[in-house]
């Protein structure tokens, strides 16, 4: 089984990459943005200068956005998931002994690992069935399994990620607090 060290470089590694392709797309976004401005300001305003005329907004800007959030988004699961940084309401915890709560982490744990399971299983059938098919983005004729394929990459690491935080339960220290990044990552915080 993997360490938790090298889960905990690789879910890093994998956010900071989610992160970059989420930069790259704001700047395409900028870009685009300024191309369509500069192509209505063009035709509004008859004594526009010469480069506003020649701006254009950005082919098939939207397909790329589309694509390229998605595997942002599955970039960043194994770190939220070796973060315990996943979304949760503590309505009745602080009046729950630390047993239970430890049991109730226990069982989240081991329910993100079965969910992302799934999704790691429909993203692959989605990802055979758009190479099967052949299917394309429209504009730029882009593969729509390289987004899937991506997906499944990041998926095969968060499925890793919450089996180690499962199998360990790392997650369920006393009082349901979260666990010392350092011992999970086996990255300091400095």
């Amino acid at each position: 089984m993997i360490d938790r060290g090298l889960a905990g470089r690789l879910a890093r590694w994998l956010a900071l990459a989610g992160g970059a392709v989420l930069l790259a797309l704001i700047a395409m976004t900028v870009i685009s943005i300024l191309g369509r401005a500069g192509l209505s300001l063009s035709a509004i305003w008859q004594g526009a200068p010469g480069w506003m005329a020649r701006l254009r907004p950005l082919r098939g800007d939207f397909e790329l956005i589309e694509l390229g959030s998605a595997v942002a988004i599955f970039a960043f699961l194994p770190w939220c998931q070796i973060t315990a940084g996943h979304a949760r309401v503590d309505l009745v915890a602080d009046w729950l002994p630390a047993a239970v709560n430890r049991a109730l982490m226990r069982f989240w744990d081991w329910a993100m690992l079965a969910v992302m399971g799934v999704i790691l299983w429909r993203l692959w059938v989605g990802m055979i069935g758009k190479q099967g098919a052949g299917e394309t983005s429209f504009l730029l004729g882009v593969p729509v399994w390289w987004a899937y394929a991506a997906g499944v990459f990041c998926m095969v690491i968060a499925v890793l990620t919450a089996a180690i935080i499962a199998f360990s339960g790392a997650a369920a220290q006393d009082e349901g607090a979260q666990p010392d990044m350092a011992s999970v990552t086996g990255i300091d915080a400095e």
